[in-house]
């Protein structure tokens, strides 16, 4: 109950270091890792201590007088578990460290996450029979750099059962703490690949079976390929999704080689200048159309 989680988490407090506190309001210093990044905010947090995807250098907490959640409690343990050591801090020492983000009281000093190869995405294929499925889907997305837009994509990606993501390496976001905190922490447990020839990866991939499918939010700005609407699609084949950029949508040369186009079919008539849907959103709404099609166990 409320009141177990709550002595959870203040028994780890009371075992914690605290750090020193400076002269009147000087931050307290923090010794950061040379090539070390600030993870923040309790799901992103917790999953990167859960995985061996990132070196870890130490966790930070906000100092007793807050939130006494027992998802802290349980990070906490969980460092403790992994050797990670836990300093208490003054809260605008987090602030300092994170500026302007929700850290939720919790820090973690640790190595960036790093794109994935393609090569290492295929040696996976091959290795657990994917190529195999129908119902196969990867994700492809072209210069998205809102790390917010990002993590949304992850997050609805990881939670519909997409198989893969792939990102171009050129002109896109990096897998920056910001995208796992947007992600919900999907971007800790989630692998990531990149390319850095998009067209050719599509070519390869058309040209052993797979469907390529584009997005555009208006159809009459597809260039000479059809258009569909998401509601249409069937899903009878390995597919790839691909998602353009937050204000261009996709570009010519990746447009022509879609085998179709989706659009998504508005509920009214539309004012001009809000004739669109932010790119996680929609991608959202297209990855439910086509996922919602997959056939269980048993079907």
């Amino acid at each position: 109950g409320s009141a177990a989680a709550r002595e959870l988490w203040l028994s780890q407090l009371d075992g914690l270091p605290r750090a020193r506190k400076g002269m009147g309001r000087q931050p307290v210093s923090v010794q950061r890792t040379e090539g070390s990044e600030i993870v923040f905010g309790i799901a992103p947090c917790s999953l990167a201590l859960s995985q061996a995807r990132r070196d870890l250098f130490r966790v930070l907490v906000k100092q007793s007088g807050g939130s006494r959640r027992a998802a802290m409690g349980e990070l906490v343990l969980r460092a403790t578990a992994r050797g990670v050591p836990v300093l208490q801090v003054p809260r605008r020492e987090l602030d300092g460290l994170c500026p302007g983000q929700l850290h939720q009281g919790v820090c973690l000093e640790a190595t960036p996450l790093r794109f994935k190869s393609l090569e290492d995405a295929e040696r996976a294929e091959l290795g657990d029979g994917e190529s195999r499925s129908r119902q196969l889907l990867w994700l492809l997305l072209e210069r998205i750099q809102d790390p917010m837009n990002l993590g949304a994509l992850l997050r609805s990606a990881y939670f519909l059962g997409v198989d893969r993501v792939v990102t171009s390496r050129r002109n896109s976001c990096p897998l920056t703490p910001t995208v796992s905190k947007a992600s919900a922490g999907a971007a800790e447990v989630f692998d990531v690949y990149s390319t850095d020839d998009l067209q050719s990866f599509l070519k390869a991939k058309a040209a052993e079976g797979w469907e390529v499918v584009g997005t555009v939010s208006k159809p009459e700005d597809a260039e000479d390929v059809p258009v569909i609407s998401c509601l249409e699609f069937r899903w009878n084949k390995p597919t790839i999704i691909v998602i353009g950029n937050e204000g261009e949508g996709l570009s010519l040369e990746t447009q022509l080689l879609c085998h179709r186009m989706l659009a998504i079919p508005p509920g009214r008539a539309l004012h001009p200048g809000i004739e669109s849907l932010n790119v996680s959103v929609a991608t959202g709404i297209l990855l439910h159309s086509i996922c919602s099609q997959k056939r269980r166990p048993g079907d």
